[in-house]
């Protein structure tokens, strides 16, 4: 890619994949207007939506001859190209602490992640929780009392979304969407990422998608 060519993004599918949305969301943190090339559903698209195989197509940044994949590595090429937009708070301390809770969700997680896959054309009123997802959940319960009692809400680092908050994104769809107990604190930052325009942008446009994984429309 040129230095002159659009900025580009590969994500996959826009109702199943947490780590699109997480790319996607950053580039609107940085301010950065993108092209989305999608890749196809394919097998090996639905192995890696499906948790059965690791993928390093999506998300794909290709920007000023730049091509940058991994969601973490995305975040830190876009703070570095655009300092002022705020993708990190600007204190040193809440920065390393943006960072560290950043980290986790990157790496972690992944009861969680199988037990209540990313599906934003669903809404279910109770569901049954796999016991060995809760431990992930009451550690993500955690990390949001910590942030949003320290910097005072109404994102984890206070009045502007950050990094962290579009790694949690997915998060927060999640426990809406399968009807995860929640504290009213917890309910109010879930409402506020939902109401945050980039991510009322991004659930309008997966809800026109027309395909559909059957093994992700989990019904019970």
């Amino acid at each position: 890619m040129s230095d002159t060519a659009p900025a580009q993004l590969t994500i996959s599918s826009k109702t199943y994949s947490a780590w699109s949305l997480r790319g996607w969301l950053m580039c609107r943190l940085a301010g950065l207007d993108v092209e989305e090339k999608h890749v196809p559903n394919d097998a090996a698209n639905r192995a890696e939506l499906l948790l059965l195989t690791p993928s390093v197509l999506v998300p794909r940044l290709n920007h000023e001859g730049a091509s940058v994949w991994d969601t973490l590595a995305i975040a830190e090429y876009l703070n570095e190209k655009f300092p002022d937009a705020g993708l990190l708070p600007k204190d040193p301390i809440a920065r390393a602490h943006c960072r560290s809770v950043s980290g986790e969700i990157h790496s972690g997680f992944t009861n969680l992640r199988s037990a209540l896959p990313m599906n934003l054309k669903v809404r279910h009123e109770s569901f049954p929780i796999f016991s060995g997802a809760r431990p992930d959940i009451e550690r993500i319960e955690t990390i949001w009392k910590d942030c949003l009692d320290t910097y005072r809400g109404p994102f984890l680092f206070g009045a502007r979304p950050t990094i962290a908050d579009a790694m949690y994104a997915p998060v927060t769809r999640r426990f809406l969407s399968y009807a995860v107990p929640m504290s009213d604190q917890h309910r109010a930052y879930c409402e506020t990422i939902e109401n945050w325009a980039p991510m009322a942008e991004w659930l309008a446009a997966a809800l026109e998608e027309p395909e559909d994984i059957e093994e992700l429309d989990v019904e019970f």
